[in-house]
């Protein structure tokens, strides 16, 4: 019986060295560093620029033609009031910056048709896209979290998203910005 005894203990012995070495080594075995996190390329402005919308009359158009360019990106929809309002001031805007590498476009968050119809039915003299709700989503990239219109985004000729504006626009504001270019 006391063999026995014996034999348990140098079972027990030899398991709580083993287990001793094991974690001895586990603490000298370098911790690896940290993954860093993938970078997913580009962002909202990048995603803008891989679109191919269709421009008012239905033709396929892509964004990427605004690359080096200052943008103003106006997200509106025909059925938002301070979208329509603010427009005709938008209109005017372009014609007094494009001489200054600065380009307004519209990104329509409707259907097809209702945004065909009203660009038809009013001037508006900067191009104006067809995104459908995927519009919506766009805007929440450009950090519109609460999906508001009129929402307008200022990207700089780099790429670099400059300042939003959600509601309708303070022209006075918009100009000061772009004159800081």
């Amino acid at each position: 019986m006391v063999k026995k005894n014996y034999l348990i203990y140098a079972i027990a012995a030899i398991g709580c060295a083993a287990a001793g070495a094991w974690f001895q080594q586990a603490e000298k075995a370098p911790i690896p560093a940290p993954k860093a996190a993938a970078v997913q390329p580009g962002g909202p402005v990048d995603e803008l620029f891989l679109a191919q919308l269709n421009d008012a009359k239905g033709a396929k158009q892509a964004l990427a033609q605004w690359k080096g360019r200052h943008l103003v990106v106006n997200f509106w929809a025909p059925w938002c009031g301070p979208c329509v309002e603010e427009m005709p001031e938008l209109s005017r805007l372009q014609a007094e910056v494009s001489a200054k590498n600065v380009q307004v476009i519209g990104i329509g968050i409707d259907t097809p048709s209702n945004i065909a119809d009203f660009s038809e039915k009013n001037k508006i003299s900067y191009p104006v896209y067809v995104a459908g709700m995927g519009g919506t989503e766009l805007s929440r990239k450009f950090g519109n979290n609460q999906g508001g219109l009129p929402y307008t985004v200022l990207i700089g000729a780099d790429g670099q998203v400059l300042k939003t504006y959600l509601g309708r626009l303070k022209f006075d504001e918009l100009r000061a910005d772009l004159a800081r270019l």
